[in-house]
């Protein structure tokens, strides 16, 4: 029955495509984070049903007469730069034919990213979209928050099988990035039963943080806290709900929680942990003896016997920032970091130029959120390989649209007075 359902919703969705692109750039996201095929049982479970998507998106787009163009800014520029030189290093890779298959992953989440800044064309569809990521994580956060209260927090919650979200670390992080999504969608939500829904998942999301055991999301979840908390204009409130949910989770969690949070600070007792330390190592050998790094999936036993300090201890990146420098390189991680960077001036300057305007509300608000998810991003991804997950990307793409709808709406219609405001001076003859 899930097989069925899934593959009719698909069809719709690529039939809606075919007269409205944008649907497309929908269904793909609904695909990306939810995986909803991944809860089938059959035939469904691996269908390409991202590939069809994406066919059915390019034809529409073919035949679409609507205007496409990707803003052009040094965010973007920088952006399509950095996914050419990924190619570049995957060509020089250590090992060329895996990281192939990696980078044709990567490119095609780029591609769909790109893509989202030349559909979604306004405000209204870019809150459809949020709608769709916060629903496809949501589905996990709030399902997740009854499992952890329902079990007293006795296991970690997962998140969809083979996906970047499907350990418990990486759905932790993803969750913190979706709750600010969450507060801006309850922000400019009228129907109280919607605010209601958003403002129970949002607490819901939280105990799938405890739930998750993850001790990256420990971090973040203090980080976006502070962050909120300045972002606030009523700090005496908004500290005492932080305090409040802060107090109900530490007196919820149970004791193997505190005891793995415990291993941050005694990192050394902790052979996980440990073992990130040694793959940083690895990270920076391999990168300061090669140029262009070792290449997408390098982590393995043949690459850390050249350039890790413990040659026989392998693991993952466990970092977004290690994983970029060994993929790509110190002149990769120096775009990656860049990019976030533009990326989160651009918000500064979209909140200053916003704050006052009252018309531009829902870009101010959303502007503030989209800085809480970056945090939660940068901080918890300092412990997680999740550089090129979808979801960061997409923030990117939300604050090059949000500035180019600002542009269009305020700053053009500003410039655009009736000829007696302007001051005139007389032609002389």
């Amino acid at each position: 029955m899930r097989d069925l359902l899934v593959t009719c919703f698909v069809l719709l969705g690529c039939i809606y495509t075919l007269k409205k692109p944008y649907i497309g750039i929908l269904l793909w996201s609904w695909l990306s984070y939810m995986n909803p095929h991944r809860l089938s049982y059959g035939f469904a479970y691996s269908m390409p049903f991202a590939q069809v998507t994406a066919l059915t998106l390019f034809v529409s787009m073919l035949f679409s007469k609507e205007n496409k163009k990707i803003p052009v800014n040094l965010i973007t520029v920088l952006w399509i730069i950095f996914v050419l030189f990924m190619g570049i290093t995957t060509a020089f890779a250590y090992f060329p034919e895996s990281a192939l298959e990696q980078y044709e992953r990567i490119f095609k989440i780029q591609l769909v990213t790109f893509l989202t800044m030349m559909l979604i064309t306004d405000m209204s569809k870019l809150k459809q979209l949020l709608w769709v990521i916060v629903c496809s994580i949501g589905f996990f956060s709030v399902k997740g928050g009854f499992f952890t209260i329902m079990t007293a927090g006795g296991y970690r919650v997962w998140g969809p099988a083979e996906s970047f979200i499907a350990d418990n670390n990486a759905l932790a992080v993803a969750v913190l990035m979706t709750i600010p999504l969450m507060v801006y969608l309850y922000q400019i939500a009228t129907n109280k039963w919607i605010k209601y829904g958003l403002m129970g998942s949002s607490v819901l999301s939280l105990f799938t943080i405890i739930g998750s055991n993850s001790r990256g999301a420990l971090l973040a979840i203090v980080a976006i806290g502070l962050t909120y908390w300045l972002k606030s204009k009523n700090k005496l409130g908004t500290g005492i709900v932080i305090a409040v949910l802060a107090f109900s989770l530490l007196s919820f969690a149970p004791e193997s929680w505190y005891q793995r949070m415990n291993t941050i600070e005694n990192h050394e007792e902790d052979g996980s942990a440990m073992g990130r330390i040694n793959a940083w190592w690895y990270a920076f050998n391999a990168a300061n003896d090669n140029l262009l790094g070792v290449g997408l999936n390098s982590w393995s036993a043949e690459t850390f016997a050249l350039y890790a300090p413990e040659p026989t201890d392998v693991h993952a990146a466990h970092s977004i920032y290690f994983s970029v420098l060994a993929d790509h390189g110190w002149i990769g991680l120096g775009m990656f970091l860049t990019i976030f960077l533009l990326t989160w001036l651009k918000l500064k300057s979209i909140i200053k130029k916003t704050e006052k305007n009252p018309d531009a509300k829902e870009i101010y608000l959303l502007a503030k959120m989209l800085q809480v998810s970056l945090m939660a991003y940068f901080v918890g991804g300092a412990f997680l390989s999740l550089s090129y997950f979808d979801l960061p990307w997409h923030l990117v793409s939300f604050v090059v649209l949000i500035e180019r709808f600002y542009n269009e709406q305020y700053s053009v219609n500003s410039v655009k007075q009736t000829p007696s405001q302007f001051p005139t001076t007389p032609r002389s003859k």
